[in-house]
């Protein structure tokens, strides 16, 4: 007994095995406690992706295109009379490639640019790299205004360095709501009408400074906003201009949402008064009445306080996860680590026969698992990927500790403390060597977007890096705590 509270006392003093004990402590704590989440089960606060929890998927591709070609103009003029010809938005990209944000075939733009007097070398459809960094950012807004905290978005990047596709993966949410929000562009404008069915441009979505929350006035749902300076004094001027102000009820003030009307009315004679005045700030847009009412006033806000995408956007694909689905692939998931590390636990005892050896190696293995995870929550979500991942690390993990103790333990005999040293250090540095190998072998998988192995990439390289940092040199000096029990050979 005291010789085992002896060796327990030497494990526990070593340093290299009180940081991993550090890390497994804070690691739980960050799972089930910061915040408090033992009421969530098992999962704590890890983040759950749609394949364990159910949810939905939508891949948008997007009405754009980016062309190269070759013209005796400058840039600025062949974008100037590209854009006049297309009534599009034609962005440079670099010194002889734009991104055009409508849609056209080559062959349309081929017999444009011909008429120009110049050449189309290259057509991609997509966006540019600058336009994609844009649109992840503002369908995260869009989808974090929802509510939903488990989001992933990633791009599908094409020859050109062009970005062909966006995915976007929310836990929890159900297919209507998804495609509701994020395969709309979200352009919101404000039309004044002329004269009979005749309405003119007055302002965009970009005008908008702030937004509030839906609310019910005469049983109405509506939203109402904030103008700019300019957004102001743009509608002061329109409505003074085609007479709105001075007779109102033949000049509706028509919002649209993606082009789909959301509000038409006369202004009111209280604003009509102010307008008169000068620049009002202060809108609203009622969107109806009831349930219906209530879903377009929060779609409104959603998209207002998002903005618009720069470019329109269609879904190429989409698919849905139930939560009884989910949660049934969560438990499997669940089941086959356990009998993935009871598996490798029996065959690391056949190959030993020695539990002071095996349940060690379980141990550092299990610990290993539970850092993994701790990190993993801040940045990783866990999909069936990354529980594939998981699994690997056990694997792997046990393979390298058998390295270890194979090493250590040369033709079964426990070695002298210096020769242990040695031994271990070479494990160690075998280790080293498979760890970049296999790191490097994953970096690809994790740096590809859209990749579905990119989870399974980042997980096996953070239980890569965990092991040979911490875990295995953790591991060392507690075998060699338990060898020093038996007599030098």
């Amino acid at each position: 007994m005291a010789e085992e509270k002896s060796t327990l006392a030497k494990i526990f003093s070593d340093w290299q095995v009180l940081i991993v004990l550090v890390l497994v402590i804070l690691s739980v704590l960050s799972i089930y406690a910061l915040p408090p989440a033992l009421d969530k089960g098992i999962s704590g606060n890890l983040q759950l992706g749609l394949d364990l929890v159910g949810g939905s998927w939508i891949q948008l591709s997007f009405k754009s295109e980016v062309i190269g070609y070759e013209s005796d103009m400058s840039q600025s003029d062949f974008i100037t009379q590209l854009s006049e010809k297309l009534d599009a938005d034609v962005i440079p990209v670099t010194s002889n490639s734009v991104e055009i944000r409508e849609y056209y075939t080559k062959e349309e733009l081929e017999s444009v640019l011909a008429g120009m007097g110049a050449k189309l070398v290259t057509y991609e459809q997509g966006i540019s790299k600058e336009t994609a960094d844009t649109v992840k950012g503002i369908l995260e807004d869009k989808v974090n205004t929802l509510g939903t905290k488990d989001v992933q978005i990633n791009t599908l990047t094409g020859a050109n360095d062009v970005t062909k596709y966006v995915r976007v993966e929310l836990a929890g949410t159900d297919i209507n709501t998804a495609q509701e929000i994020v395969s709309s562009q979200g352009k919101f404008e404000i039309r004044i009408v002329t004269s009979g069915n005749e309405t003119e441009h007055v302002l965009l979505g970009d005008a908008v400074t702030s937004v509030s929350t839906p609310s019910q006035r005469n049983n109405y749902w509506g939203v109402g906003f904030t103008l700019s300076a300019e957004g102001a004094e743009a509608l002061r001027d329109a409505c003074i201009q085609y007479g709105a102000i001075t007779d109102p009820d033949s000049h509706n003030l028509v919002m649209l949402l993606d082009g789909k009307q959301v509000y038409s009315a006369p202004l009111s004679s209280d604003l009509a008064a102010k307008l008169s005045k000068g620049p009002v700030n202060d809108l609203s847009a009622s969107t109806g009445y009831g349930e219906e009412g209530y879903d377009d006033a929060e779609a409104l806000e959603i998209h207002l306080r998002a903005g618009a995408l720069p470019v329109g956007v269609d879904i190429a694909g989409s698919s849905s996860v139930t939560a009884e689905r989910g949660g049934f692939i969560k438990i499997v998931c669940i089941a086959a680590a356990i009998l993935g590390l009871l598996a490798v636990a029996f065959m690391v005892y056949y190959r030993y026969r020695e539990p002071s050896i095996v349940v060690p190696m379980i141990l550092v293995n299990l610990s290993e698992i539970i850092i993994l995870l701790g990190i993993a929550r801040y940045i990783q979500q866990l999909d069936l990927a990354s529980i594939a991942g998981l699994i690997a690390v056990i694997g792997t993990g046990i393979d390298q500790l058998v390295v270890i103790t194979d090493e250590v333990l040369h033709e079964g005999r426990v070695p002298s403390p210096s020769l242990y040293l040695k031994r271990f250090k070479r494990a160690l540095g075998i280790i080293t060597v498979s760890a970049s190998t296999t790191i490097f072998a994953m970096l690809p998988l994790a740096l590809m977007d859209l990749s579905t192995l990119k989870g399974f990439a980042i997980i096996t390289i953070l239980g890569v890096l965990i092991g040979v940092i911490f875990t295995r040199p953790a591991y060392g000096k507690i075998i060699m705590a338990i060898l020093s029990k038996k007599p030098a050979k």
